[in-house]
C-alpha cells in the first residue's frame, strides 16, 4: 500500500509552520514526491486554482487565519479543486464529524479525519483509503442518460448485481452477501449513484429491482450447488412498495429461482421509509408474512429511527458506515454504535455493521456484540462469478496470526 500512497499528490494546508513541516516530512517518508503547502485558506485556494493538475488529496486544518478550513472546504467542493480531502484538527471530535458530513453533502470524497498530533501511522491509514472503491453512500457524480439507454441496460441485463460478503463476527465465517447494482458499460463500471436517480425518475425502478432480485437469486442457487449457502440481501426502493402486488411478485421471483424467501433479506433505507411509511406498511407486512427478512439500512442517518423500528416488522438493523469508520478513536461515534447495538438486542434484531475496514473496527464490534460485519476488511463488491474465490480466501482476524 505504501507504494500506492507514494503516487498521490497532496496539498497540506496548515498555518503552524512547524506542524506543516512535520506533515511534509511524514509525506516524504511515505514516498510522496508531489506535496504542496499553504499557510492559510486564501493561499491554499490561490495555489489550488493555479495547479495544472488538481491534487489527489487536500489535507486541511480547520483553524486557519483569513479563511478557515470549513470555508476552504466549501470552495474545494464547489470548484472541484481536489479529488478528496482529509480533515486535520485538534478541535472537538464532534466538530470534525460535522465537517466531514458537510463535505460529503457538498459532493467531496472524504477520506477521514485526523486528530492532532499528526503521526505517520495516522497519515498512512487515512491516505490508504484513497485507493479503496468508494462505498455506496460515498459521493459519485450523477450522470444523465436517454430513457431508451436505461431501458436497454435493464432489459439486456447490463445492470447486474455484484456482491459484498457479510461475515459472522463470532465465527469469522461468511454467511451472507449484499447485492449491489453495477452497470457494466464496456470498460466502465458505474455505481448506483451515477444512474439510479434517473431510473427512479423515469419510472423504471420496479423493472430494475425485479431484475436485480431475479439475477441475485440465480447466483445464490449456483453458489448453493457449489456448497456455499449464503443469505442474500437486496436493496428495495420505497417506490417499489407502492404497488400492492409487490410481495406476491417478489415471492414468485424468488421461488422460481429455487430460493426460499427466508434466505432473502430486503433492505430499505431509513431515510426513504420516513416520509411514506404509512402507504408501504401493507406491503412490508406481507413481505414479512411470506418469510422475507426486512432490514433497516443506514440506521441513524434519518430522523425517525425509533418510530420506524416500532411500526415496521424489521428483522435486522444495519449500522451506517459513517458511524463505524473511526469509531475506535472517536468516543461519540462509538457511543452511537454501542447504543444502536443495545437497542437492536432489546428488539431482538440481527445487526450488521457496514464500512468495516480495519482489524481495530472488527475487534471493537466483537466487544460490543455486533452479529455481522461488511466492508473492505472482508472484501469489496465482486461479480457473482468471483465471489466463491473471494470467500474461500477470506481469513477472519481471529484466524490471522
Amino acid at each position: 500500500m505504501s507504494s500506492r500512497i507514494a503516487q498521490l499528490s497532496v496539498m497540506v494546508v496548515e498555518d503552524h509552520s512547524f506542524q506543516r513541516s512535520i506533515a511534509l516530512r511524514l509525506l516524504a517518508g511515505l514516498g510522496v514526491e508531489r506535496a504542496y503547502e499553504a499557510a492559510h485558506g486564501r493561499e491554499a485556494l490561490d495555489r489550488l486554482e493555479q495547479l495544472l493538475e488538481k491534487p489527489d488529496v487536500a489535507l486541511v486544518d480547520l483553524d486557519l487565519p483569513e479563511m478557515d478550513g470549513i470555508e476552504l472546504i466549501g470552495h474545494i467542493a464547489s470548484r472541484r479543486l481536489a479529488r478528496a480531502i482529509v480533515v486535520l484538527s485538534a478541535l472537538d471530535p464532534a466538530l470534525l464529524h460535522t465537517v466531514q458530513t458537510m463535505a460529503r453533502a457538498s459532493g467531496l470524497r472524504v477520506l477521514g479525519a485526523i486528530e492532532k498530533p499528526l503521526t505517520v501511522t495516522k497519515l498512512q491509514e487515512v491516505l490508504s483509503h484513497f485507493h479503496h472503491e468508494p462505498e455506496e453512500s460515498g459521493y459519485v457524480m450523477p450522470l444523465e442518460f436517454e430513457r431508451d439507454e436505461l431501458i436497454e441496460a435493464i432489459e439486456t441485463e447490463q445492470i447486474e448485481p455484484w456482491f459484498q460478503a457479510q461475515v459472522a463476527i463470532a465465527s469469522g465465517h461468511a454467511v451472507g452477501v449484499e447485492a449491489l447494482a453495477r452497470w457494466v458499460r464496456g470498460d466502465q463500471v458505474l455505481q448506483p449513484a451515477q444512474f439510479l436517480h434517473q431510473i427512479e425518475r423515469e419510472g423504471l425502478i420496479d423493472a430494475l429491482t425485479e431484475s436485480m432480485l431475479r439475477k441475485s437469486c440465480r447466483w445464490r442457487a449456483r453458489w448453493a450447488v457449489a456448497g456455499l449457502d449464503l443469505r442474500l440481501s437486496v436493496n428495495v426502493s420505497m417506490l417499489n412498495l407502492a404497488r400492492v402486488d409487490t410481495a406476491d411478485r417478489y415471492q414468485q421471483i424468488v421461488q422460481q429461482a429455487g430460493v426460499r424467501t427466508r434466505d432473502v433479506v430486503l433492505e430499505v433505507t431509513e431515510g426513504s421509509v420516513m416520509g411514506e411509511a404509512a402507504s408501504a406498511l401493507n406491503v412490508l407486512a406481507r413481505l414479512r408474512l411470506k418469510g422475507f427478512g426486512l432490514a433497516i439500512d443506514d440506521f441513524g442517518t434519518g430522523y425517525s429511527s425509533l418510530s420506524q423500528l416500532s411500526r415496521i416488522p424489521f428483522t435486522e438493523l444495519k449500522i451506517d458506515q459513517g458511524f463505524v469508520t473511526g469509531a475506535v478513536r472517536q468516543p461519540r461515534k462509538r457511543a452511537v454504535v454501542e447504543t444502536s447495538l443495545e437497542l437492536a438486542r432489546k428488539l431482538d434484531l440481527g445487526t450488521v455493521a457496514e464500512g468495516v475496514e480495519t482489524v481495530d473496527d472488527w475487534q471493537m464490534l466483537a466487544e460490543l456484540g455486533c452479529d455481522y460485519a461488511q466492508g473492505y476488511l472482508i472484501g469489496s463488491a465482486v461479480s457473482g462469478a468471483a465471489l466463491i474465490e473471494q470467500v474461500r480466501h477470506w481469513r477472519s482476524p481471529q484466524l490471522q496470526e
